[in-house]
């Protein structure tokens, strides 16, 4: 699938449960943190919320990023009478019990990120370690010639971040291409544009910075920019923020992996819909509906952008 093929998808989803929801039924959907990735995930549950016309859609980005203050805003969305939740965990390990509180009051699946041992219904979003293979498959054409690396991210516990780095790892055990290690940065983009730097500094003849986390890529960019490294120093991403995406049309960034955030927000909406009315068909066997990630290079990036420009726009 592609992105060339939404319009269909969503029309089909659209139609599969118009039928069966009838009254207004207040949803919610909380991020891991403020980044702008979540710009499109908001427009997809504004989309599905305003076709469905029978829901309402709180949308809430924790503001510091941290578990403590993303259960702090969940418990005044359950406060407030919110009937089904998507979450996507800051840490699944440690915010499970949490979670599984939060499915005693409301229906929750996870999205983005999952959170596997929880009593979550499904996750809908990326599969992570697939995606995280191709980032890897992305590095080893931008190091034909191989090098060391580094991985940044917010929190490295994070289910989508671990799984990224996995896949990476794998797609680049037995190459000639040395992961240093990775750095988090506790989702402050500050600390990881310092990250970024600091790595430079320390590391002259490092091939490639990787970024996992959305504002990983506009970090990195300005850190390599600032140290004159431009072209010599490689870039792989994760996501579509704009410094990003002008990163990738001037060939500064090699490539980024976009997860289509608009189809997490709409299919979220879509199911927690189907879900509060008594209607759980939608939810697989496996309780897992992965959105396909696309890779975002020089060559398809003004696509891609035309693309995203709809989709904001709400066409």
């Amino acid at each position: 699938m592609t992105y060339r093929t939404l319009p269909l998808l969503l029309s089909l989803l659209l139609t599969s449960i118009a039928g069966s929801i009838h009254a207004q039924t207040p949803l919610a959907f909380v991020t891991n943190n403020p980044s702008d990735y979540w710009t499109l995930c908001r427009k997809g549950t504004e989309a599905a919320a305003k076709h469905l016309g029978t829901v309402s859609v709180k949308f809430v980005m924790p503001e510091d990023g941290t578990a403590a203050t993303q259960e702090k805003d969940i418990d005044e969305l359950l406060a407030h009478g919110i009937r089904g939740i998507a979450i996507s965990p800051v840490d699944p390990q440690n915010e499970t019990p949490f979670l599984n509180s939060v499915a005693k009051k409301a229906a929750l699946i996870t999205s983005d990120s999952d959170a596997a041992e929880s009593h979550r219904l499904c996750y809908i979003g990326t599969d992570n370690r697939a995606a995280g293979n191709m980032a890897g498959r992305l590095i080893k054409a931008a190091l034909p010639h191989g090098g060391q690396i580094m991985l940044f991210v917010g929190y490295q516990a994070a289910q989508n971040a671990s799984e990224r780095e996995k896949g990476i790892r794998e797609v680049l055990r037995g190459t000639n291409i040395t992961v240093l290690g990775v750095l988090e940065d506790n989702a402050d983009q500050l600390s990881a544009r310092k990250n970024a730097t600091a790595v430079l500094l320390q590391h002259p003849h490092i091939a490639a910075l990787v970024g996992l986390w959305s504002y990983n890529g506009p970090a990195i960019l300005g850190a390599v920019r600032e140290s004159g490294k431009t072209g010599k120093v490689k870039i792989v991403c994760f996501d579509e923020e704009l410094d990003t995406m002008t990163g990738v049309r001037s060939g500064e960034i090699y490539a980024t992996v976009v997860q289509q955030p608009y189809l997490l927000g709409y299919q979220s909406t879509l199911l927690l819909a189907r879900i509060t009315r008594g209607d759980k068909s939608g939810i697989p066997s496996n309780r897992r509906i992965v959105v396909p990630t696309l890779a975002i290079k020089r060559s398809n990036v003004n696509a891609y952008l035309k693309h995203q420009k709809l989709l904001l726009s709400g066409s």
